[in-house]
This record gives C-alpha cells, sequence and structure tokens, in this order.
C-alpha cells in the first residue's frame, strides 16, 4: 500500500498493516468447545480472545450450539 507524507507530500511504501492472523483453524474451535465448559476457557487454551472465537464460528457458518454438538 502507498502512503503519502503529510509533510513533503512524497509516497513512500506501507508494509504490514494490521494484526497478523492467527493460526487456529474452526476445527480446532470447534474440538475445543467440546472439551471446555466456557468459551473464556477455550480462549485461554487456544491463546486467543473470546471475541476471535465468535469471529472463526460466524465466518464458518456455525453457531455456538452447532459447533458444540
Amino acid at each position: 500500500m502507498k502512503a503519502k507524507c503529510p509533510n513533503c507530500h512524497s509516497e513512500f511504501q506501507v508494509r504490514g498493516l494490521g494484526r497478523k492472523k492467527l493460526p487456529i483453524g474452526v476445527n480446532n474451535v470447534c474440538d475445543a468447545l467440546r472439551t471446555y465448559p466456557t468459551i473464556t476457557a477455550v480462549a485461554r487454551a487456544l491463546g486467543c480472545s473470546r471475541g476471535y472465537i465468535y469471529k472463526a464460528l460466524r465466518d464458518a457458518g456455525f453457531t455456538l450450539e452447532e459447533a458444540r454438538k
């Protein structure tokens, strides 16, 4: 991505914007949901946030109840 300097107005290349994706698949999330009783425990076991778990399930088209079965 190219950006412009606000002072000199020259363009420069910007790399690495944002946070890197976690290498945790939805299968691992579903397995952990069957093992641990709470979302907080699952997040601690996988080393991610609770929001990441919900997002991974939503992106895969699962609900929380479907993933626990």
